[in-house]
């Protein structure tokens, strides 16, 4: 599942965020790296990231000011708060405004990939490594898919495609939201890149699987 998550880290201190953005990249995650308060509320105002790792003392403001901003919009983005502030009035107060983990320096890069990971899955709704959507099942760490108990062989991005429908089963995703999702930034998709992979993976999965909501995106059935 590494591979599909997309990490934004706001981090001010150079080696540690070179250090963590380098184990992230490692680890398979996909991540941009910002190191003040100003440009991480920017990030996440015009790209959709998985998961957020906030430190909490930034040189141009209170890690805290982002999430609160973030969370009066209703963005549900999944939080990891990152800092070496260990008081428990410090946890409380970053959990209360809307942080969903706080970790403190240091702390040992397997963990937060772990806690990334789990976190992410129970933001999308599945608790477990495997999601079961009625006969369809995916297992995002292994990118693999079931369809009736049998494999089902899919290309990297149409995966990612599956993966990223899969997340928001039974609601609309947009054609920008996929476009997004499985390009890198500034990597200039066809225009009719998303349309190919839909078709593709309705002669995989099934033509009723997959609706278009005319205008509006996409929708994977839910069961």
């Amino acid at each position: 599942m590494s591979a599909d998550i997309r990490i934004l880290l706001v981090e001010d201190d150079d080696q540690l965020g070179a250090a963590l953005s380098r184990s992230l990249i490692q680890a398979g995650f996909e991540v941009a790296w910002v190191r003040g308060a100003q440009d991480g509320d920017l990030h996440l105002r015009t790209r959709t990231y998985d998961a957020l790792l906030l430190d909490l003392g930034l040189p141009d403001g209170s890690g805290l000011r982002i999430l609160r901003a973030m969370r009066r919009r209703d963005d549900r983005t999944p939080v990891i708060i990152l800092t070496a502030r260990d008081g428990i009035e410090d946890r409380v107060l970053g959990l209360d405004e809307g942080a969903d983990d706080y970790l403190v320096k240091p702390f040992a890069v397997p963990e937060l990939h772990s806690r990334i990971r789990a976190l992410v899955r129970r933001s999308a709704g599945f608790a477990a490594r495997q999601w079961v959507l009625g006969d369809l099942v995916l297992e995002p760490e292994l990118q693999a898919a079931n369809l009736k108990g049998e494999p089902v062989i899919l290309s990297p991005r149409e995966f990612q495609v599956l993966y990223l429908l899969a997340r928001s089963a039974g609601r609309v995703v947009s054609r920008a939201q996929l476009e997004e999702g499985i390009f890198d930034l500034g990597e200039e998709p066809e225009s009719n890149t998303i349309e190919v992979h839909i078709h593709r993976l309705r002669r995989k999965l099934g033509h009723r699987r997959i609706r278009t909501i005319r205008g509006l995106g996409y929708l994977l059935e839910s069961a």
